[in-house]
């Protein structure tokens, strides 16, 4: 079964990842899986899913239809890391990542996970922005 992997953080362009990416995984039928990653600090990491926000993806996940997976690895490296290796894993034929508005001199050097995503991961990536009023 081929794969689309999203990285996801509870903030509104994780939103517009997972949005999207739930369009593509029904499209091509094929698994999501869902990577929210920490370096290790993950007890005070805000973007690390724990408790009812982890519970409450599960149960989105489980209405979608949608064979699924969450995988929240705590290993000490950085997302772009985490996503390179998932995309490898699962054999991914989509990335889907969420983008931040950038200032005038950010979009002239994006972001480095952003960068290093782009560098480093072998399959085609979809970059999403949430809209303007969830930024």
């Amino acid at each position: 079964m081929s794969a689309v992997v999203v990285g996801y953080v509870p903030h509104p362009r994780g939103r517009a990842a997972l949005d999207h990416a739930v369009l593509e995984a029904h499209r091509r039928e094929a698994l999501l899986v869902v990577v929210n990653s920490s370096r290790g600090d993950a007890l005070v990491d805000e973007e690390f899913l724990r408790g009812d926000q982890l519970r409450a993806l599960h149960e989105e996940l489980a209405a979608s239809g949608l064979q699924t997976e969450i995988r929240q690895p705590v290993r000490g490296r950085d997302v772009a890391e985490e996503l390179a290796a998932a995309c490898t894993e699962t054999g991914a034929e989509l990335l889907v990542i969420g983008l931040r508005k950038r200032s005038a001199v950010g979009k002239l050097l994006m972001g480095s996970a952003a960068q290093r995503i782009l560098l480093d991961v072998d399959c085609p990536i979809l970059g999403v922005k949430s809209s303007p009023r969830e930024s």
